[in-house]
């Protein structure tokens, strides 16, 4: 009905609205505003009409889905808190999703502290936030929305419209991992927002314990802190209790986590008027001043950059200058224009906040996302540069998964065939350069999802043309460790035709500033056809076939550089010398997927995964008898055929020891019956000691199902399954 359509209209926020207007990116908050306030009139005549004509529709409400209940078992979700009460409550501890909900990555103690330079802060804000990423435990949809160029980032805030957004526990982890630190929201808006107001600021009290609700929320959860954007109009007298909550929200957070932020967002002035300044100023100084930062709005002028700065001091990096990725009034246009803004920033030595990248994704940009997402990221590189480096420590494990995928792989072997995703599983992310469009006769390198992938659902696929005695070679990751006396092993997956081979080249300084440039190299060029393009070249001490999968070949070098820092590492394409590749035709040796041969200029083979670590840090896995399984609200339904579905929450933790050495687990089911014995059922992967399984089928004649956690390790590795602990679930009726 025309009042629905109004309701539905009526409730949108500004961004919402945006995505409902063909011409949004030339129309700014303030005219967004009147579109808003229209529509509310209007659907009040129209809504009041429909109760008048229709006087029993209002009660009958039987066709609509139950209300979501949180403290019910049900498949894991992050949502955010969207009234004063609940926070008050602490209801959300309560939750069945609360443990679910907490990051698993911590950021690494070097991490801790802004780097003392202009900074680049990323928020989020996706077509209303809370959607593929709701689900913690990961989704289905292979095309999901995610960010992997975390090493252009400093902080993160994920946005939403409800009155507190907590980050779903994958943005967390994915971004932690990348040495960038993540924030909730706290926003108050539109008339609601002015009675939250009136609740939150009514004493100096009730603003400190609010304050205090949103660092437990933070702390409990593992995130960093907080944006406060209060979009509202205010008394004068309002304006002290305000203060109060920013600098307490402030204060009780650094005192609880090392390096948190809370940062104001330029919207309401000293005053308690909603005028955003577009620059810091005597307006908006007074919030600037007690906390770690300002998020001033995007319709800033060129000057305006500038006159912030000069107003901030010494503190300039802590003025983040708005660019809406959408256009609507910001400078320059956004889109991909946002860099004509990012130029200007960097030249004035202040920060940058981009808002909404997600604009790419959302428009879907021409030719497909990851292409259009890569080139509209070339530009922040291309106008700020790399702003994190790693390998930082070890042990280093890449794996090159973006957090979704059409299979699932494990050790080389295959355990899922389905559309996936998860922002949890990024691993850490190449900072490849966006060539743009590869020419016939060059090398392209890409994630290509639908090709093999030795763990999780990526890989770096290189293909394209190269002549036996040409190489090629592509930047990877850029680094910052620092190197001790033990030797450093590097390990590496490859997969690839008769004579394409991949080495990998690593670029080391010294304490004098001298560059070494190592090269691992598999067999197929000696030492002399290498010697004058690097310092070194270090052959393999072994070369192992996939046990799981053939194809893949394992390469295993080790170095030692004391002293030395690694700065750099490429990846180095190259051919086998004709020769030996007629003899390894021959003998089939080193396990090389000679079904994948192309003619003798054509180039293909991919990068599975690659493990930096010491001697010290080989993998040690607890036995199984040294953790404690169990299943909670253990519940069964009977299906068609004798057929019954199970669904269980199971947890698990170790009896001695502590389980957050583990970064995720992967968790199969194993149904003992007939035909059924001994085969493994991948259900997902788990951050934190416990999992839902919802609705798993259990086929008629299995007597039992049986759980199997196969815990992993930070570089990568994982406990064989046979070796794993489990738990083991009669049928019930049996």
């Amino acid at each position: 009905s025309a009042s629905f359509v109004f309701v539905s209209l009526s409730k949108l926020s500004v961004s919402q609205l945006h995505m409902l207007i063909p011409f949004r990116a030339y129309i700014n908050r303030q005219a967004l505003i009147c579109i808003r306030n229209l529509l509310r009139s209007i659907h009040n005549t129209l809504f009041s009409l429909f109760i008048k004509m229709n006087p029993t529709d209002t009660n009958n409400e039987s066709s609509d889905p139950p209300p979501f209940n949180p403290s019910q078992p049900s498949v894991p979700v992050s949502y955010p808190i969207k009234t004063l009460e609940d926070l008050e409550s602490r209801s959300y501890f309560d939750s069945f999703h609360f443990p679910f909900n907490k990051a698993s990555i911590n950021l690494q103690s070097d991490k801790r502290s802004l780097a003392d330079r202009p900074r680049i802060l990323v928020c989020h804000d996706l077509a209303g936030g809370y959607s593929d990423d709701k689900w913690v435990q990961g989704g289905t949809n292979a095309d999901a929305y995610a960010i992997w160029h975390w090493y252009l980032i400093d902080v993160f805030v994920y946005f939403s419209h409800s009155l507190v957004t907590l980050p779903p526990p994958c943005w967390t982890n994915a971004a932690h991992k990348h040495g960038v630190k993540v924030l909730g929201t706290f926003i108050t808006e539109w008339d609601e927002g002015i009675v939250i107001a009136k609740t939150l600021l009514s004493t100096k009290e009730s603003a400190q314990m609010y304050a205090e609700r949103l660092t437990e929320l933070a702390v409990a959860l593992g995130f960093d802190g907080w944006l406060i954007n209060m979009e509202v109009e205010l008394d004068v007298g309002q304006i002290p209790n305000l203060k109060e909550f920013v600098s307490h929200l402030t204060q009780t957070m650094h005192s609880s986590v090392p390096g948190s932020l809370v940062i104001w967002y330029d919207s309401i002035t000293v005053d308690g008027k909603l005028k955003w300044q577009d620059q810091l100023n005597a307006n908006n100084k007074p919030f600037f001043d007690i906390c770690d930062g300002i998020f001033i709005n995007y319709t800033w002028k060129e000057d305006y950059p500038k006159l912030s700065a000069a107003v901030a001091g010494d503190r300039k990096f802590d003025v983040y200058m708005g660019i809406d990725v959408f256009g609507r009034g910001a400078y320059g246009g956004g889109q991909w224009n946002t860099n004509v803004a990012l130029d200007v920033l960097k030249k004035d030595d202040v920060s940058a906040a981009i808002f909404a990248p997600g604009w790419v994704y959302e428009t879907k940009q021409p030719p497909d996302f990851q292409t259009a997402q890569n080139r509209w990221w070339a530009l922040v590189e291309k106008s700020w540069g790399i702003l994190q480096n790693y390998p930082r420590v070890l042990p280093f494990y890449s794996n090159f998964d973006q957090g979704h995928g059409y299979h699932f792989t494990v050790d080389g072997g295959q355990v899922l065939n389905a559309p996936w995703n998860n922002i949890s599983s990024q691993s850490f992310q190449p900072s490849l350069e966006f060539s743009g469009d590869p020419s016939p006769d060059t090398i392209q390198v890409l994630v290509d999802f639908k090709e093999a992938s030795y763990s999780g659902g990526g890989n770096i696929t290189f293909k394209g043309t190269l002549e036996d005695n040409a190489y090629f070679t592509t930047r990877l990751f850029q680094g910052e460790l620092l190197l001790a006396d033990l030797p450093v092993h590097f390990i590496y997956s490859v997969k690839s035709d008769g004579s394409s081979l991949v080495g990998l080249s690593l670029q080391f300084s010294s304490t004098m500033k001298e560059r070494t440039s190592v090269l691992l190299a598999p067999w197929g060029r000696t030492k002399n056809q290498f010697s004058n393009k690097f310092s070194k070249v270090v052959m393999p001490h072994r070369v192992t076939q996939s046990k799981t999968t053939p194809g893949w070949v394992i390469q295993e070098s080790s170095i030692a550089m004391n002293g030395h820092t690694l700065t750099e590492i490429h990846a180095v394409c190259y051919r086998s010398k004709p020769e030996l590749n007629e003899l390894r035709l021959k003998s089939g040796s080193h396990g090389e997927d000679n079904s994948l041969a192309r003619s003798p200029s054509e180039y293909f083979a991919i990068l599975g995964h690659i493990r930096v670590r010491t001697s010290e840090q080989n993998p040690d896995f607890p036995p199984s008898t040294s953790w404690l399984v169990e299943g909670q609200y253990i519940k069964w339904t009977s299906g068609s055929q004798g057929s019954k579905s199970l669904s269980v929450k199971i947890i698990w933790k170790l009896k001695d020891g502590d389980a957050s050495l583990f970064p995720e687990y992967n968790i199969y089911a194993e149904k003992p019956g007939r035909t059924l014995e001994g085969v493994q059922e991948y259900l997902g992967v788990a951050q934190v000691e416990a999992f839902y399984v919802s609705d798993l089928v259990v086929p008629s004649g299995t007597s039992s199902v049986r759980f199997i956690i196969q815990v992993c390790n930070v570089d990568g590795t994982c406990q064989k399954l046979d070796d794993s602990p489990s738990f083991q679930l009669p049928v019930e009726g049996l």
